[in-house]
Parts: structure tokens; C-alpha cells; sequence
């Protein structure tokens, strides 16, 4: 195999890669299986493989990657083909930088491919540009992002396009809001209507870790909120929907909380509680449908949203 050469540098330092191993997948399938190729290929191509000559596919081993390979190599062998998983340490005539530079250019064409797409989006007139068409760029980021495993310098310039593009698309701006005391919001009573789904469990899971560790929460109707209480994701008053914000938006916009994962996990709870595709985000989805059906199994409103907020607290987690 020649040496392979590369455009794209990352100053990385050697040590954190010293412990870097990967997982090699070696297969061969029958000839007449060609639908069952085109398969095995997509799935390759969004597991975020590069080859190694006509030995078989690398990832970085983790135990994502290796399930992944597991299940392929499984489907493999019931086409009627041969499929090994290696785990592999070193290669000899391919260094550690070299590998991960493959990887890299790998993603820097998707990346770039992406870049170009949003460009011609963003050059079209603001009343032309259809929000189907950003979502599914918004979608692709995503796909590009679960196996951009040493973080390309792409990614943020890809995710400042996609704010930009969203930010022009919004016709109106939003009227400012008043500025809020954090120290008002303490050891306070919050309201919010009954049978909480995704938006309100994750409020009162963000008020409770960021906002108010001592938050009580209570159930009332529109209209009936006790004067002392802080309502929420009420359709009048309080902290609810605003503009095309959901009511997590909305808190997290006014009391600024900057947390990283907070921020990726309002673009989830938007596009669960809205469906309306705006970020390309599925992770919500899965989490409501659950609240649904322990709301028609009758589960009283304090547990669905004692349930509700420990599921939240697991997608924090699993963002990190």
C-alpha cells in the first residue's frame, strides 16, 4: 500500500491519541447479491467507514462502532457472505495521524458538500427559501456529526451557516423581553397545565436543575393559576410559546443559560413538541410518544412528570 498523503492538518498531540484503537471489517459476499452490496455499502457510507485498500472498513473502536459492525457483520452472514470484526492496534505502514487524517478528509467532503448546499439556499430570496429544504440540511448536519469522530473544524463553520440561514428565514423579530431577576424565580411554586408531555417535562426539569433547585410544580387550568405561582407552557401568560419558540426555548432565552448540551437539547424538545421539522432533530420524538402513553394509562400528573423530567435527565446525560 503507498504512503498515503493528506491536504487537511490538525495539530493534535500525540499522547491523546496513544491509546486509539480500531475495528476492522472484513467481508465478502456472493456475487449475485448485488441489492444486498448496495446495502451493505449505504450502511458503511453512514457508519462513517474509510477503506483500507481491499482488506475491509475501518472505525475508531468504541462500543457504538463495534455494535454497529456487529449487527452488519450479522446481516452479512445471513446473505450468504463471510464477515470478520478485527480489533486492531497499530498498522504498520499507516501512522496514527495518517488514519485519523483519512477520517478527516472523509468528513471534510461531506462537510463541504453541505457548505455548498447552504450557500445556494442562503442565496435564494428569504420568502423562497422552504423550510422543508433546511430541515433536511439540518438533518444531514446531524448524520455528519454522530460519525465526525475528531471533530473537523468544518463542523462549526456548517453549524454558524445553519443559524445564519434560520435567523433570515424568520420573517418578524421577536419583541424584547423584560429583564429577569434569577433571584425572583426561587423556592417558587410553578404552574403548568395538566398531563405534562415532552415541552413541560423538559421545563420543569430545566427550571428545577438551573433555575430553582426547590421548584414545587402544581396543575391548574388556563385561567385558574394561583396569583403567587410562576406559570408555564401556559397558552396565556408566563413562560410558554413565543413566536416559533417552544416553552424550553423560552426559558432558556430568558434566564441565558449557556450549557452546551442545554442548547443541542432545546432544538430536540422544539422539534418533538412542534413537529415541524425545524432542526432535523428525532431524539425528542421517541421520549413523547412514552409520555403519551403513560398520560392513557391514567399515571397521575405529578408522576407523568416525575417520570417525564427523569427522562430528560437521561438525554442531558447522553449528550455529553
Amino acid at each position: 500500500m503507498s504512503r498515503y498523503t493528506y491536504n487537511i492538518r490538525y495539530e493534535m498531540s500525540i499522547s491523546k491519541y496513544a491509546d486509539l484503537s480500531w475495528l476492522l471489517l472484513a467481508f465478502t459476499l456472493p456475487t449475485k447479491r448485488a441489492s444486498q452490496r448496495v446495502e451493505v455499502w449505504r450502511k458503511l457510507q453512514r457508519y462513517g467507514t474509510v477503506p483500507l485498500g481491499n482488506s475491509g472498513y475501518l472505525l475508531p473502536s468504541n462500543p457504538s462502532n463495534e455494535e454497529r459492525f456487529q449487527w452488519l457483520a450479522t446481516s452479512i452472514r445471513k446473505y450468504g457472505g463471510e464477515a470478520s470484526i478485527v480489533h486492531v492496534r497499530s498498522i504498520d505502514n499507516i501512522s496514527t495521524p495518517q488514519l485519523i487524517a483519512r477520517f478527516a478528509e472523509a468528513r471534510a467532503r461531506e462537510y463541504q458538500e453541505l457548505i455548498r448546499e447552504l450557500q445556494t439556499f442562503s442565496s435564494l430570496p428569504v420568502q423562497k427559501r422552504a423550510v422543508g429544504r433546511l430541515s433536511r440540511l439540518r438533518s444531514r448536519f446531524q448524520e455528519i456529526v454522530e460519525v465526525d469522530f475528531f471533530d473537523s473544524p468544518l463542523q462549526k463553520r456548517v453549524g454558524e451557516l445553519l443559524a445564519r440561514a434560520d435567523e433570515a428565514r424568520v420573517a418578524r423579530r421577536l419583541p424584547e423581553t423584560a429583564k429577569i431577576d434569577p433571584k425572583e424565580y426561587k423556592n417558587r411554586i410553578w404552574v403548568t397545565r395538566p398531563r405534562p408531555g415532552v415541552d413541560r417535562s423538559a421545563c420543569a426539569w430545566l427550571i428545577r436543575r438551573f433555575l430553582d433547585p426547590k421548584a414545587r410544580f402544581a396543575f391548574a387550568p388556563e385561567g385558574q393559576v394561583p396569583q403567587a405561582a410562576v406559570p408555564f407552557d401556559m397558552f396565556h401568560g408566563g413562560f410558554g410559546h413565543r413566536g416559533d419558540a417552544c416553552s424550553f426555548e423560552t426559558l432558556q432565552k430568558d434566564f441565558k443559560i449557556r450549557d452546551r448540551r442545554v442548547k443541542v437539547m432545546s432544538e430536540i424538545i422544539h422539534d418533538a413538541d412542534l413537529a415541524d421539522g425545524k432542526f432535523g432533530r428525532k431524539e425528542g420524538f421517541g421520549i413523547d410518544e412514552v409520555l403519551k402513553g403513560w398520560a392513557r394509562q391514567g399515571i397521575p400528573d405529578q408522576e407523568l412528570l416525575d417520570r417525564g423530567m427523569q427522562l430528560i435527565e437521561g438525554l442531558y446525560h447522553s449528550l455529553a
